[in-house]
């Protein structure tokens, strides 16, 4: 009489084995499936973020008007058009109509110490009957956060209209800078990398003739600017 015959012990803790590990395969790929996607969102999170805080920095820059908001405390009563330091520049241009209205603005780009690293914010404030602590009387608006490090600098005319190199500070309160640009290195958090900004002021040549007594007209200005732009590059 023949007798069933059923799994041996070996055979169960085997089958339970190869069990396991097809299960730890799965859970392993649908694990990385999801850290890749996670990824791939936080990506485009950031080069949205990034894209956006570029373009407003650039038009911003690319707007500045020379109003003076400002005198310095000197006998000569300079007026001030433009403030320049390594983490903050401060200028006059209008706003979007979004953000403020009311005719032009004072503006303040500044690098500040933040929870996750450095952040770049905006303070602002009309120029009609401005005072600086107006800039601070409301919460700055955030541009950009987890940075790592952060620095803008000015490219300027010398007394005899040659392009002077990069400035990291700027000491002509009273004349507005020919380029500004802006570097940013972010934390590792973040997946883009900062594109580099090099904004041109955009004001009127007969405007700049009287800033700066300099004639708009100069030979091979753009290239000069380009081939600055490049060094900047290729440091």
């Amino acid at each position: 009489m023949n007798r069933s015959r059923g799994f041996t012990l070996v055979e169960v803790l085997l089958a339970l084995s190869l069990m396991g590990m097809l299960l730890a395969l799965a859970y392993g790929g649908l694990r990385a499936s999801t850290r890749a996607t996670d990824k791939g969102q936080a990506i485009l999170e950031d080069s949205g973020r990034i894209r956006m805080a570029h373009q407003f920095v650039r038009k911003q820059i690319n707007q500045m008007v020379p109003l003076a908001f400002a005198d310095e405390q000197t006998g000569a009563g300079e007026r001030v058009v433009f403030k320049g330091e390594p983490r903050s520049i401060r200028f006059v241009a209008p706003m979007p109509g979004y953000l403020g209205f009311g005719g032009p603005q004072v503006q303040e780009l500044s690098i500040v110490n933040g929870e996750d690293g450095d952040e770049l914010v905006l303070s602002h404030a009309l120029l009609q009957g401005f005072e600086e602590q107006n800039l601070y009387m409301r919460d700055p608006i955030l541009l950009m956060g987890n940075i790592d490090f952060g620095e803008f600098s000015f490219l300027g005319l010398d007394e005899n209209g040659e392009l002077l190199p990069w400035l990291n500070r700027w000491d002509q309160p009273n004349t507005l800078p020919e380029s500004v640009s802006l570097e940013i290195e972010f934390t590792e958090d973040v997946y883009i990398n900062w594109p580099l900004l090099t904004a041109t002021v955009r004001i009127d040549p007969s405007a700049l003739e009287d800033l700066v007594g300099v004639s708009s007209e100069q030979p091979a200005y753009n290239r000069a600017i380009r081939d600055l732009i490049d060094k900047r590059k290729q440091q």
